[in-house]
């Protein structure tokens, strides 16, 4: 989770050499790095030398792995294949997975039929209903877009608000999109400006793809401008020492804009920030990322 995959399998290949059975949560460690890293050819390998080599049955965790690294990969047949084959009932966790590969390779028809038997199978989740919105605003296909807002508020189902969350002095600051609730609101914001302005001249442009809503560009960027976790460092900028790590969690997945902003400011501030997302933890520094741009 930490994006380094490679010294993970270096390290599973040393316990073999040494003599160290595997068991299952091994090959979970092993499966969930290849999928980090993007080693296909290795995770397929690994997947099937666990049961051949080493009598280690797959459970749904380790096919969990597999659909994540095969979706991720744009191994799209593949992954649906493998979920059609397992040998117990595929649950929501790795239907939500091969969805979320349908978002981020933007296979719409794919993406409404798992949808739909996302539903069926758990009505009040709302991590499918965001997931085909996505795909669809993605594909420009903002009436269908309104249509399943307006089921998730037909249904209750809502969706959760994203937030940012940084310590400073013993003290945990929340933030939220456009946040205006914290007394140094003006210098957060000053501060959110004057590095928005600077790594601009770098060469940073806003990703306005990461906007899933039917808006003009200026609107787009004026959006990602106050998307939390870009409030939450800047404060962190303002309130720690020079040099200072920061460190922060996200509740959701980082977007594609927040990602290259953050790369952007390590180059500006010399320092390292850490962000802890939904998926995994980014350790950006010098103007990259560990997880190599692949998350």
């Amino acid at each position: 989770q930490n994006g380094h995959g490679k010294e993970a399998i270096a390290l599973f290949q040393q316990m073999g050499s040494e003599g160290v059975k595997p068991d299952a949560i091994t090959f979970i460690s092993v499966l969930s790095a290849c999928s980090r890293a993007g080693l296909l050819d290795d995770g397929r390998r690994y997947f099937i030398s666990m049961s051949r080599d080493h009598g280690v049955i797959p459970t749904v965790g380790h096919y969990v792995c597999m659909i994540d690294l095969l979706g991720r990969a744009g191994q799209l047949n593949e992954a649906e294949h493998l979920i059609y084959n397992m040998p117990v009932e595929p649950h929501v966790v790795v239907w939500t997975n091969f969805l979320s590969a349908c978002r981020s390779h933007v296979d719409v028809e794919r993406g409404i039929h798992v949808a739909e038997h996302i539903f069926e199978l758990d009505p009040t989740n709302a991590a499918p209903y965001v997931l085909l919105s996505n795909i669809y605003a993605t594909a420009d296909r903002w009436d269908d877009v309104g249509h399943v807002r307006k089921e998730m508020k037909h249904k209750g189902v809502q969706k959760q608000p994203g937030h940012s969350r940084i310590e400073v002095k013993n003290r945990v600051h929340e933030f939220v999109v456009r946040d205006t609730s914290h007394p140094q609101r003006e210098m957060i914001y000053a501060e959110l400006h004057r590095l928005t302005r600077q790594i601009e001249e770098l060469g940073y442009v806003a990703d306005t793809k990461a906007v899933l809503h039917d808006l003009v560009e200026e609107k787009k960027k004026h959006m990602l401008y106050y998307h939390s976790e870009k409030v939450a460092i800047a404060y962190g900028l303002i309130t720690t020492p020079p040099g200072t790590p920061l460190r922060i969690i996200k509740n959701l997945r980082v977007c594609s804009d927040c990602h290259a902003f953050t790369k952007f400011i390590t180059k500006v501030v010399g320092r390292k920030i850490i962000v802890r997302d939904a998926n995994r933890f980014h350790h950006f520094q010098d103007g990259s990322c560990s997880c190599g741009d692949y998350w």
